[in-house]
């Protein structure tokens, strides 16, 4: 596993290079807030072996959901030692509608939960899940300490 960074230590890190499954990955980091909230959002595509890893300050049961996704995406949710509590396709929503609040259009959408604590998220690609023939218990080699030290 490889951070990439800018050319200062100044500079946040923006991606992280995972071998998962015998494939490599460049992942962006989504390690605070903002970034978490806004996830892949309005995306097109995501290249196959890119993607995003959310980290987080803790490890609990978590729920993620497809607000303003234009595409189909697969996540997996990891405990804090990199082993999968869950894998699910998350398939896009239809956009909201005019006559939709926010309260409502949120409301109707379809919640993918860890099954358990989860301290990371990695969002792939549609068919990744597949693909790599991942499984619940499959653990992924993270290196945790660095993982850990950049979630805000």
């Amino acid at each position: 596993m490889t951070f990439t960074t800018g050319c200062t230590h100044s500079v946040p890190q923006t991606s992280i290079d995972i071998a998962i499954a015998g494939e490599q990955f460049v992942l962006e980091l989504s390690t605070d807030m903002s970034s978490r909230v806004h996830g892949l959002m309005g995306r097109t595509s995501i290249p196959k072996n890119g993607g995003m890893i959310f980290v987080f300050t803790e490890a609990k049961e978590r729920s993620f959901w497809m607000v303003n996704c234009l595409i189909n995406i697969d996540i997996i949710f990891l405990d804090s030692r990199g082993t999968i509590t869950a894998i699910h396709n998350m398939l896009s929503e239809p956009p909201q509608s005019e006559e939709e609040s926010q309260w409502v259009y949120e409301e109707r959408l379809k919640h993918y939960y860890s099954n358990g604590p989860a301290r990371f998220a990695i969002e792939l690609t549609e068919g990744s899940i597949q693909r790599l023939n991942l499984h619940v218990n499959d653990r992924i080699p993270l290196n945790l300490q660095e993982l850990r030290n950049l979630a805000r």
